[in-house]
């Protein structure tokens, strides 16, 4: 029986090339493609709807937006507009964002759970086509509805998946997400901890976590030499090492070593300070964060993550695409 597997694209490609790559992975079986919110660089929303015109079956979901930049009512539209173009297909990925980059453009993330429990509480709302009056400490809508009138009143078919690293954030996934998107550049060993807080969570508001969908984000660097899939993974492990040093926090990296790196890059980075600072980078922990190397070794890697609770792996490929949906297509867990 084969297993499933997702595309994830971020702003290394033309928006034209990764349709070319969309439409490849959707011939290959590949169940969904996830697009990224790109630092400052690409918004999710235009390739998302460029992929969903020039597809039929593959899902498409955002991975992730954020919960700060976009009013709750405006987010439902938005989705509601994706759903009007491939029905059934889109998925809502929302996430906290992360700093420096959010206090450059001041936003403060406080209180990201009660932000992130009050947009899905409204925009689920907006979605299922209800009129919508919420009062919270972030979110404030009054008689708010989605006001179609050239098409049909219905609800929209959009699941809520919650970006989620830290272990409070995994919890309210358990409690109120469709799914969770687990995130890359952790260990599988960090899945682990990670699927008792979403337990915890589901627990609380009587659910299974084994019901809530769990795929993960994995960077995956295909090549038929080891060494060149290694380094051209180790950019990318560096370039989150500097800038986004929760998320390594959370996989077990070495202080020590988020401390050097961070002497060298932070955000945003050059790529000759990224060049520099990878130089620091051991190949274990490379090893350790990716699903690098020939092939085989990659499916290796996935399945680790597979076995310690993701339910479909989104990669994230560095290098040649489609040798890596090749890689991946009708592969078995």
């Amino acid at each position: 029986m084969t297993s499933p597997a997702a595309l994830y694209l971020q702003d290394a490609h033309p928006i034209a090339e990764g349709m070319d790559y969309v439409r490849y992975a959707e011939s290959k079986g590949f169940e969904a493609v996830w697009q990224a919110d790109s630092r400052l660089v690409r918004d999710a929303i235009v390739p998302m709807s460029a992929f969903a015109a020039v597809t039929d079956t593959i899902k498409i979901g955002s991975g992730v937006v954020d919960c700060w930049t976009r009013n709750p009512a405006r987010l439902a539209a938005t989705f509601s507009t994706l759903d009007d173009l491939a029905p059934g297909r889109v998925i809502l990925g929302i996430g906290a964002w992360w700093d420096p980059l959010a206090s450059k453009v001041g936003i403060t993330r406080s209180k990201p759970l009660r932000v992130m429990r009050e947009i899905i509480t409204s925009v689920r709302a907006l979605l299922h086509n209800e009129t919508v009056t919420f009062h919270g400490e972030f979110v404030n809508l009054d008689g708010v509805e989605l006001d179609y009138v050239y098409q049909e009143r219905r609800p929209k078919d959009v699941p809520i998946y919650l970006g989620a690293t830290g272990l409070q954030m995994m919890e309210l996934a358990g409690e109120i997400a469709d799914g969770v998107v687990l995130n890359y550049l952790v260990s599988p060993g960090y899945n682990r901890t990670a699927i008792e807080a979403l337990a915890k969570g589901a627990e609380r508001a009587g659910r299974r976590w084994e019901d809530i969908d769990r795929p993960q984000l994995v960077v995956c660097s295909v090549h038929e030499d080891r060494k060149t899939a290694l380094d051209m993974a180790r950019l990318m492990v560096t370039q989150y090492l500097g800038q986004q040093p929760h998320i390594m926090k959370a996989s077990g990296v070495p202080q020590s070593l988020l401390d050097k790196v961070g002497e060298v890059l932070t955000w945003p980075a050059t790529h000759e300070q990224v060049v520099a600072a990878s130089k620091l980078v051991p190949d274990e922990i490379v090893q350790m964060l990716t699903a690098s190397g020939t092939a085989e070794d990659a499916r290796a890697k996935v399945r680790e993550y597979m076995r310690d609770g993701a339910t479909c792996p989104i990669l994230y490929p560095l290098g040649d695409v489609k040798a890596m949906i090749d890689a991946f297509s009708g592969w078995t867990a």
